[in-house]
């Protein structure tokens, strides 16, 4: 499969120059030779393969395209969180005149070092992004080095576990009463630490569903091998049909 993986382009390449070879060896017959009925029964049959590995390649270009919007509602939901936290920091807790709120204050603490001192969140969030595994064709991103340090990348991905990034529960029993009693002494307080915490509650389900959309698909890329060699089907058997074209024409008669 890596082999595959790792040699499209060349792989297209030699199929394609051995269509050609052998529709050269076809323009020794006439149009309407058993030769060329059978060549065009040839593309007939790898381009109806083709076509239905494209639909069901169009499935999985569908799942790569809900995992990239994951990546940015994750992104987005860390960038939210780690914004208003900083804003109820300095607006609440520096310093905290209350007992109350010097309870919600160290929550936010907690959760706050949940994500930054989580070195494996942003860089989970960068390789999805990065190998999204529909952008594996290699000869559109570069060569044989490229595909090496995207593969230890998605083996990165593969890795993180999203289980260690809910290090706190936002709402315990302490937390619950401090946040009912700033209802009754600030209520606005108590409303900014909700949303905080419903913020975190957030980027935790959309990073644990990033995590599910990237193991579908790293489940299902045989597909992305299935499409290649589809590719190459259709690439040897397309000099067959422009071959056939030309002699019916009479550009090649002999």
């Amino acid at each position: 499969m890596m082999f595959i993986a790792d040699n499209q382009l060349l792989l297209i390449a030699m199929c394609f120059t051995l269509g050609c070879v052998g529709t050269g060896f076809l323009f020794r017959h006439p149009a309407g030779h058993q030769a060329w009925k059978i060549a065009d029964l040839v593309w007939v049959a790898l381009g109806g393969f083709g076509a239905l590995v494209a639909v069901i390649s169009g499935i999985y270009t569908t799942d790569s395209s809900r995992l990239e919007r994951q990546i940015d509602i994750a992104f987005a939901a860390t960038a939210a969180f780690d914004r208003d936290a900083a804003r109820f920091r300095l607006r609440f807790c520096d310093p905290a005149y209350d007992a109350d709120i010097s309870v919600l204050c160290d929550k936010i603490e907690f959760l706050s070092a949940s994500t930054a001192g989580n070195a494996d969140l942003p860089l989970f969030l960068a390789v999805t992004d990065e190998v999204a595994p529909l952008r594996s064709l290699s000869f559109l991103l570069g060569g044989h080095d490229d595909m090496d340090e995207m593969q230890e990348m998605a083996a990165k991905a593969d890795a993180f576990d999203p289980a260690a990034f809910i290090v706190f529960t936002t709402l315990d029993e302490v937390t619950q009463a401090s946040v009912d009693n700033m209802r009754r002494k600030v209520p606005a307080i108590a409303g900014d630490f909700l949303i905080l915490a419903r913020t975190y509650d957030d980027l935790i389900a959309h990073v644990s569903q990033l995590k599910s959309e990237w193991e579908v698909l790293q489940d299902n890329i045989q597909i992305l091998i299935l499409q290649i060699l589809a590719l190459c089907l259709v690439s040897f058997a397309a000099p067959f049909r422009l071959g056939k074209s030309l002699v019916e024409l009479h550009l090649f008669n002999r």
